[in-house]
């Protein structure tokens, strides 16, 4: 493993367990097994480290939502595709889904180039689009719609973590036809 990836690595996991002021960057460098001056080799700050580390998780969720689409899909599959596997995904990477939810809910969100959060964004804002073009879902404000689904997926997201592994399936499901019937005409 490349010393980026390990101090990625720490960075998550301490960052989730104690938060963005409770972790000094010398504790990411030691649980890391470098030293400080190691990690600021590679980040030229803990805000830059705390960044860098969002772009990594979101483009590995978004990556595997990409992974689980087929070509000939329809607007409808697609879109329960990244519903579901945003989910499934986030059960099987809980420190990383978590992570992406702590962002969201702090002001280091606000640090992220706009550009690089529309570019993240940009797959599912088109998939909307278009199926509000094609009148599949109601005409709603495409930001709306998109708000409603990330809400909604963590909110399964955490109602399926308190199930036992074998009900998760059909939790999700049910959310996703909840959902669905909320965006549709």
């Amino acid at each position: 493993m490349d010393k980026r990836q390990q101090i990625f690595d720490s960075a998550l996991k301490l960052f989730v367990e104690c938060g963005f002021h409770g972790t000094p960057t010398s504790r990411i460098a030691k649980e890391a097994g470098i030293s400080n001056g190691t990690l600021f080799h590679y980040f030229g700050t803990k805000e830059d480290l705390i960044k860098e580390l969002y772009i990594a998780v979101k483009e590995e969720l978004n990556k595997h939502i990409r992974s689980k689409m087929k070509m000939g899909d329809t607007i409808e599959k697609k879109l329960k595709t990244v519903y579901v596997h945003s989910i499934y995904w986030g059960l099987q990477n809980p420190e990383k889904f978590h992570y992406i939810q702590q962002m969201h809910f702090s002001p280091h969100i606000t640090q992220i180039q706009k550009q690089v959060l529309q570019e993240q964004m940009r797959d599912h804002v088109e998939l909307i689009e278009q199926a509000k073009e094609q009148h599949i879902i109601k005409n709603l404000p495409t930001e709306m719609v998109f708000t409603l689904a990330m809400s909604n997926i963590t909110g399964i997201y955490n109602y399926a973590l308190s199930l036992p592994t074998n009900h998760r399936k059909s939790a999700i499901e049910i959310g996703y036809t909840m959902f669905w019937d909320m965006i549709t005409e």
